[in-house]
């Protein structure tokens, strides 16, 4: 009896060099040339190139080989043999059709729109753009897991239905919960506060929304966000803590995606150079850096994209920005002692116009003041009872921040819109695919 052929990934092809394999997955695309056919073939750890040789096969497999349409999905076996410019080929010796498309499939070689790729995404997630952009992704999520994991930080899921705000109320999605209502969550900050105080170090992971009625480039409706907190920090150990996360994120991505950078065309050379220290200057310094580049901006007004732009290209990093004005922050950041005017906050703005993708600072500890504050922001009282226990209940110093995974996506990638850092984007006008 003959001995079936291995299945193998085309990413473990160097393994195999001069056996016999069997490839499952999908034609990228073809070309022919006289007796040979080349055979584009993906199985979605990569793709290799599989030559048909009329000498070599029968004429009707050399036939059909030659009539395959985009995306039909086949199983080849042949030899794998290095390839001079590309790697590792396999020469076929057997193919199989295991389901033709059933009309000519809608994503072709030539240009289309971007609308029309974001109503096709469930087939543009194909293509070696966007395989590259989310096989980065995934690095992404899991250099995240394995730094706080590495650190003795404990994984504390948050819930996404919440009944208050947590970043003001204008930007909540409401929905039906029951005979009660309840919201989308903005953040799992809060509860993190609560695990901290019960773990010491803890993060949550997961979706976050936000109703902003906003088409910038850098805005989705649905993105994911990883919130540590930690017990008996300060402001200076939550800035060192992200610095830190930020370092190991690029240089784990760095690591082991370099083919995936190389197909996006990112200029390595400037994640290369994203090592500590990251530059720190407080929000009125930052107010400076604008003024002298002509887009002079009034103390107490928050930073859009514009501006975060301006400030970034004076450094060749992310820039660490702390002590915004206190007036402009949530309700449950610390005030400055040594400056009533300010806050104990910091923002973390991404180098070559990418923006923020950090946000955090040092919590308000002090009950009288947080009563207060919730007080002030004319929010609900009785929502945030529970939330007033846990300065009632042995109260400590404590910080921590959100980083937005697709922002970091966008930067670490190069992409000019997030829209490609999540495999199903959700935004102002899109809710589809």
């Amino acid at each position: 009896m003959e001995t079936p052929t291995q299945q193998v990934y085309i990413e473990d092809l160097g393994k195999h060099d001069g056996q016999r394999v069997l490839l499952r997955g999908w034609l990228y695309n073809l070309r022919s040339s006289g007796k040979l056919h080349f055979l584009e073939v993906r199985d979605g750890t990569g793709i290799v190139q599989a030559v048909v040789f009329a000498k070599e096969v029968a004429p009707e497999l050399f036939a059909a080989a030659g009539k395959l349409s985009q995306e039909t999905s086949i199983e080849v076996e042949g030899t794998v043999r290095k390839h001079p410019k590309e790697g590792y080929e396999v020469g076929v010796s057997a193919l199989r059709v295991v389901a033709a498309p059933t009309a000519e499939y809608p994503i072709s070689p030539k240009e289309h729109g971007v609308a029309f790729l974001m109503d096709h995404r469930h087939l543009w997630l194909r293509s070696k753009r966007q395989h590259a952009i989310l096989r980065i992704r995934a690095e992404i999520v899991r250099a995240v897991r394995d730094f706080f994991d590495g650190r003795g930080f404990t994984l504390v899921d948050a819930p996404i239905f919440t009944p208050s705000a947590c970043e003001g109320t204008s930007n909540l999605f409401e929905v039906g919960y029951f005979e009660d209502k309840a919201y989308l969550t903005q953040s799992g900050q809060l509860y993190m506060e609560a695990a901290a105080m019960a773990l010491g170090k803890v993060y949550c992971f997961g979706p976050t929304f936000r109703a902003e009625k906003s088409k910038t480039r850098r805005h989705l409706t649905e993105f994911w966000m990883v919130e540590p907190e930690v017990a008996y920090m300060d402001l200076a150990g939550d800035m060192q803590l992200a610095e830190d996360f930020i370092c190991f994120i690029v240089q784990r991505v760095l690591e082991r995606r370099r083919p995936e950078l190389a197909v996006l065309e990112r200029d390595v050379s400037k994640l290369e150079n994203i090592k500590a220290p990251f530059p720190r200057i407080t929000y009125e310094e930052a107010l400076e850096i604008l003024k002298a580049g002509g887009k002079e901006v009034p103390f107490g007004e928050d930073f859009g994209g514009d501006e975060e732009t301006v400030i970034s290209e004076k450094f060749d990093r992310p820039v660490l920005i702390h002590r915004y004005p206190r007036a402009i922050k949530a309700f449950y950041m610390k005030t400055d002692p040594t400056d009533a005017r300010l806050a104990l906050n910091v923002d973390v703005i991404a180098p070559e116009g990418y923006g923020e993708i950090i946000g955090g600072g040092q919590r308000e500890d002090d009950l009288a003041v947080l009563e207060e504050q919730i007080k002030k922001h004319e929010l609900p009282r009785e929502a945030f009872e529970w939330f007033l226990d846990l300065r009632r209940y042995g109260s400590v110093p404590h910080a921590g921040f959100g980083l937005g995974i697709e922002r970091t996506v966008s930067w670490l990638c190069g992409l000019h819109h997030v829209r490609e850092t999540i495999p199903f984007p959700r935004m102002l006008e899109r809710l589809t695919p």
